[in-house]
């Protein structure tokens, strides 16, 4: 009589404890004895196996996340803004934290995949310079008799002049656009003073 105990993986057994009331353990007992813990082993490991999830692909869109990218040093101060307004703005819009170290290396901690991207982006944003021919979604800051001035990317706006708000004649800038729309616009061209001229009727025109 005897209680034997076995621990082991697919590979082999780590240990065994066992508490013997007879006097002596023959061979033929102890190989029967590891035989059917063998074969009890390999079943509970098949069962585990089969139950056990699978390895995702992909990480939840809902799972924390550490994202990491470089910019430009000298974009730094433009990303942290005056008394930190900027990324103050950004980290509480997304819910994030934000860090920059000396080297332009920019850390974003994220509770979601969703506001780390969403940083990411307004990072991206203000440290990527305007690009002729490129076109954008903005957001509508502020109309005038003569057009809307359009906020391209964070920190950058551009005038979309009335005769660019749609193809015609627009009697008036709010008949179009209003303060805090979302408009594509069309980068037409920068001028020598660093003045974006954006063009909402060629961001809409068909694709030749």
């Amino acid at each position: 009589d005897m209680d034997f105990t076995v621990a082991g993986r697919e590979g082999g057994i780590p240990a065994v404890q066992t508490d013997i009331m007879a006097v002596g353990l023959s061979v033929d007992t102890l190989r029967e004895a590891l035989a059917r813990a063998r074969d009890a082993r390999l079943r509970i490991l098949a069962a585990m196996n089969e139950t056990l999830e699978a390895a995702r692909e992909e990480m939840s869109p809902h799972a924390p996340r550490i994202v990491t990218l470089q910019i430009n040093p000298q974009k730094i101060g433009e990303v942290i803004g005056p008394k930190g307004k900027t990324i103050r703005m950004i980290q509480e819009e997304t819910g994030t934290e934000v860090n920059i170290d000396d080297s332009g290396t920019v850390t974003i901690a994220a509770p979601s995949g969703a506001g780390a991207q969403h940083a990411r982006e307004m990072v991206e944003g203000i440290v990527q310079e305007p690009e002729v021919g490129r076109i954008y979604r903005g957001v509508v800051k502020n109309t005038t008799d003569f057009g809307a001035f359009v906020e391209i990317i964070p920190g950058v706006e551009g005038l979309c002049h009335i005769s660019e708000l749609e193809e015609g004649r627009t009697a008036k800038t709010e008949d179009v656009v209003s303060p805090g729309d979302e408009v594509k616009v069309k980068l037409l061209a920068v001028d020598d003073r660093g003045r974006l001229k954006l063009s909402r009727r060629a961001a809409l025109a068909p694709a030749e």
